[in-house]
């Protein structure tokens, strides 16, 4: 990713060094190969070093070389001196090295080695762009020289690794990760989440610089289902991928279930009981008369009317009537033998109940059912009204 000028980058380069000529391992149980003497016509073609294996005598015993005479001591070879190639990184360099797109970057490695080693340079384990990358061995250290640098020349986080969805409830989600296994050699600054539905596909960020490795998506929108994926990001930017959820979470409406009291129910139900009695009363003779009576009963009563303990249901002459708990009979036109006791008995599964009167008939007078004429409604007034006879003169 292009960088610009002031953006902060940090600068992972990686020396390595060899020798160019072989090691030779010394024993120190065994002690130094030890040489012959050469003798004239082998020096006169070339000195010649021969090697050959020390047995655990001779390092106990000093070596003695032949001499020629008591006073001239023979010439010796000895064997060159090696010693491991070894990096000695300068103190301002074994921390992150950060450079701002656009600065100069300049690195002196020493190092030390015999014979001389070959110091090579790499970046992410690839040969460097010797176009603007410049680099110049010396006998005992290597410099690295950048004109300008780039955004490319730092080392970026690997991706975090397992992220799964946990668990999905309402409108939430929760996500867990672990962490990326390259950090680009720098201290991770957190991670960035992002979040994606499927009917947009579009990624938004939920946070950034988040430092744990689970986190819970709160607010989703009921009804959609959603991918994730989660950056890590250090000082040189977010790292290039990002590993997205396997399962999408979906949002779903949740049922509303509405819990209503418990209410004891009352039982109404009752005997019959008259809260209203019958009147006794007297009627002439032609005119009709009724009868009233108010009962109170759960479950509803059956009424029946008697006369003298006589049913009359069913006989044209009565009418009965039962309303809202209202009972009435109806005598049309009641003659001399219509007078008795009339019984009102109202039965219900629970019991039954039953009130009485006396009703007389008389041929005298124009006398209209007196002892009943205030349990009349007013329409039976009117009713009765309407009937009256006229009377003549004679």
């Amino acid at each position: 990713m292009a960088g610009t000028p002031g953006e902060a980058e940090e600068q992972v380069l990686s020396p390595s060094l060899s020798t160019n000529s072989e090691n030779l391992p010394l024993e120190p149980s065994l002690g130094w190969p030890s040489m012959e003497a050469v003798t004239a016509p082998e020096v006169a073609s070339g000195p010649t070093l021969k090697v050959k294996e020390a047995s655990p005598a001779d390092a106990e015993e000093p070596q003695t070389s032949p001499r020629r005479g008591a006073s001239s001591p023979i010439p010796q070879l000895l064997a060159p001196l090696e010693e491991q190639p070894k990096i000695w990184l300068p103190r301002a360099l074994r921390q992150t090295y950060i450079r701002k797109v656009g600065d100069t970057v300049n690195l002196r490695i020493p190092f030390q080695g015999k014979p001389k080693p070959r110091a090579t340079w790499t970046h992410n384990s690839c040969a460097l762009d010797a176009s603007r990358v410049s680099v110049r061995n010396g006998e005992q250290d290597s410099i690295l020289f950048i004109r300008e640098a780039q955004r490319a020349d730092s080392e970026r986080p690997g991706p975090p690794q397992s992220i799964k969805l946990v668990d999905v409830w309402d409108s939430n989600a929760t996500l867990e990760w672990t962490p990326p296994q390259d950090t680009g050699n720098a201290a991770l600054l957190g991670y960035t989440v992002q979040k994606a539905d499927t009917k947009s596909g579009l990624w938004f960020t939920v946070l950034e610089r988040y430092h744990r490795t689970s986190f819970t998506v709160s607010n989703l929108i009921i009804g959609n289902s959603y991918a994730f994926r989660v950056f890590a990001e250090n000082q040189c930017g977010l790292s290039e991928t990002a590993p997205i959820t396997a399962d999408l979470a979906h949002i779903q409406k949740a049922v509303t279930v509405y819990k209503t009291k418990g209410f004891a129910q009352r039982d109404f139900s009752e005997a019959p009981k008259f809260t209203q009695p019958l009147v006794n009363c007297t009627t002439v003779t032609g005119y009709d008369t009724q009868l009233f009576c108010c009962v109170r009963a759960s479950p509803k009563p059956k009424i029946v009317w008697l006369k003298n303990n006589m049913d009359i249901q069913g006989n044209p002459k009565y009418r009965a009537l039962t309303h809202l708990g209202i009972c009435s009979l109806e005598i049309r036109k009641p003659g001399p033998f219509d007078g008795g006791i009339y019984t009102c008995k109202a039965v219900n599964p629970l019991g039954e109940a039953s009130v009485d009167c006396r009703v007389d008939v008389t041929s005298k007078g124009r006398t209209h059912a007196f002892g009943c004429s205030h349990f009349l409604s007013p329409q039976v007034k009117k009713l009765g009204q309407r009937h009256k006879p006229r009377w003549k003169r004679a």
